[in-house]
């Protein structure tokens, strides 16, 4: 212990060792600010664009994944991953050390400062919903601890907005962001209030949007992520139950879910993150990608992806969270895809993509997500 401790950098010597005990007894004693930051600002690179708003995830079929996860023994180590808070499911079952949201998009990491906020200023499932989405709680909301996810979702979706409440909850917030060390741009703290406003006012509403053409309905709202089970019919989202929110706010209380801006085909951020974690004696368990590669498939920088792969430590069980979208980006149905279901997830080992690639590549974006993809039953 004491000869991997040593390897440690003085930052996460405080990130790893720090009791969850002495953490819930006073917040003020979690790591200090600047090392957040730092690690935010170290392994960061410039912003990217896509074309859409992902306040939440767009794939119902996010939980489908986790049985074999467990089955595989996917645990501990380092998660990455792009996107909103559909990562905090999995980062609740895996337990990483340190779980760091890789995204392109700015805005991405600027939400996650929002999510980060809220959870450290929230002590349960149901002060952490009231908080995003500004409705009061319950009279009774000490005893509510139990309660299953849909008396959560019922009570919001019946309560009104509490316009005062949003206003006293983004200065709350704001101020909190202001104490994470990290230098903030006006338009940057106005996108994340926009972000705040988009669920406070929405609620179980918000949804998905791409930006250039109207998608309506046509996405999932959030009430249906939070509602979607795994393939053994539970309810797996971590706002299903206390305990995996507590995990969530633990690790955001320790500063040990850190959004970074990154491509993942980019020069700097997935190299950055691979140095990180050989310094501090960490492995990859899990990296979400969504549906990213496709678009990498596309821009033919798929190669630049997977030797970016190479400079991360992995294992044998380190693997890759995919998305597959049964409509009109893609050809062929997925021979995964569960009824009523438009996403597929798909899990890969990392070094099996990584050996494909040497050995010659892929064919086409639907063969690199059906040729090595573990079955999921």
């Amino acid at each position: 212990m004491m000869n991997h401790l040593r390897k440690l950098s003085f930052l996460f010597m405080m990130l790893l060792t720090i009791p969850a005990a002495a953490l819930a007894q006073n917040a003020d004693e979690s790591p200090k600010r600047n090392d957040f930051a730092q690690v935010v600002n170290r392994l960061s690179e410039r912003a990217g664009y896509f074309g859409s708003d992902n306040l939440i995830s767009n794939e119902l079929s996010y939980q489908h994944v986790m049985g074999k996860l467990a089955r595989m023994n996917v645990s501990g180590g380092v998660y990455l991953g792009v996107g909103p808070d559909q990562s905090y499911t999995y980062i609740a079952q895996i337990k990483p050390k340190i779980a760091l949201m890789i995204d392109i998009r700015r805005d991405a990491m600027l939400q996650h400062l929002m999510f980060k906020s809220l959870f450290m200023m929230s002590r349960s499932r149901i002060e952490y919903l009231s908080m995003l989405f500004a409705r009061p709680l319950p009279k009774d909301y000490k005893k509510w601890a139990d309660r299953p996810i849909r008396d959560l979702v019922d009570y919001f979706d019946r309560t009104p907005l509490d316009p005062k409440l949003a206003e006293k909850n983004k200065e709350e917030m704001n101020k909190k962001i202001a104490t994470f060390g990290l230098t903030l741009s006006p338009r940057d703290i106005e996108t994340i209030n926009e972000i705040y406003e988009a669920f406070s006012t929405d609620c179980l509403e918000v949804r998905y949007t791409i930006r250039d053409r109207p998608t309506g309905r046509f996405f999932p709202a959030y009430r249906d992520i939070l509602l979607e089970k795994d393939l053994d019919g539970r309810y797996r989202n971590y706002l299903a139950n206390e305990a995996d929110f507590l995990v969530i706010k633990n690790m955001h209380d320790r500063n040990q879910i850190i959004p970074i801006t990154g491509d993942l085909a980019g020069q700097k951020a997935i190299r950055a993150v691979g140095e990180f974690l050989r310094e501090i004696g960490e492995k990859v368990s899990a990296f979400y990608v969504s549906n990213v590669e496709f678009y990498l498939w596309r821009q033919e920088s798929m190669q630049r992806w997977v030797d970016n792969l190479k400079s991360l430590p992995i294992d044998d069980r380190s693997v890759i969270i995919r998305s597959y979208f049964n409509y009109a980006y893609y050809t062929s149905v997925h021979p995964q895809t569960i009824e009523n279901h438009f996403s597929v997830q798909i899990l890969q080992t990392i070094d099996s993509l990584i050996k494909d690639f040497d050995a010659g590549g892929y064919s086409s974006y639907y063969e690199l997500s059906t040729k090595r993809s573990l079955e999921l039953k």
